[in-house]
């Protein structure tokens, strides 16, 4: 697997981001340059999918950054794990199911290897955790596929605050909350990156 692994140390803007994104799968559906897989943050934005809805939106003057990956209305910022990929399907299965399972497994068993028990649900995209008795998000994942090129990616809530979360419904969610891994326990975003990687490594390699 000829796989780069880029990490932005300061936050890098939405907009230039998904454009180097969209960059990457036209050079590889031309056969030429290599997969991606990208850490980085995003200062404080809304963004939505494909599927979302007017009425997801609780905060009517916020700004929306309407984006074509799936999924719904989401929050990215600071303390917030981002992981952007472009994986050439073509060369693995052609099976968009398989691949958001392959992002599900990478992010469990890095929760795992933290110690931190969580779980994915087939109705309600992301990664969950039953914290004192609550369902709790801790994963988003949005995907968009081109010519079997999968890009976009996942955000692991790991320091970041929720209190933006309350201007929308997020991902369309009404009945769950949303947790950080510093709500669960003390771990280094260094420690959480070098096993996510790893993890990733490991799970794309079918």
């Amino acid at each position: 697997m000829d796989i780069e692994i880029k990490k932005s140390i300061k936050p890098v803007n939405y907009k230039s981001a998904i454009n180097m994104l969209e960059k990457r799968v036209q050079n590889l559906a031309l056969n030429n340059g290599r997969e991606l897989i990208w850490f980085l943050e995003h200062k404080s934005i809304f963004t939505a999918g494909t599927n979302f809805k007017e009425n997801e939106i609780i905060e009517k003057n916020i700004k929306i950054f309407k984006t074509n990956r799936g999924g719904k209305i989401t929050w990215h910022g600071p303390g917030q794990i981002i992981c952007y990929m472009v994986i050439n399907l073509n060369k693995r299965k052609k099976d968009i199911r398989k691949f958001i399972s392959v992002i599900e497994k990478s992010i469990i068993d890095t929760l795992r290897e933290l110690d931190i028990k969580s779980f994915n649900d087939r109705k309600n995209i992301g990664i969950w955790i039953n914290h004192k008795n609550k369902i709790k998000k801790i994963a988003a994942i949005g995907i968009r596929v081109k010519k079997w090129i999968a890009f976009h990616g996942f955000s692991i809530n790991y320091s970041n605050s929720l209190e933006e979360y309350k201007k929308i419904i997020p991902c369309g969610i009404k009945d769950k909350g949303i947790i950080t891994i510093r709500d669960i326990k003390i771990v280094s975003k260094e420690d959480i990156l070098k096993k996510l990687k790893k993890n990733l490594l490991i799970n794309l390699d079918y």
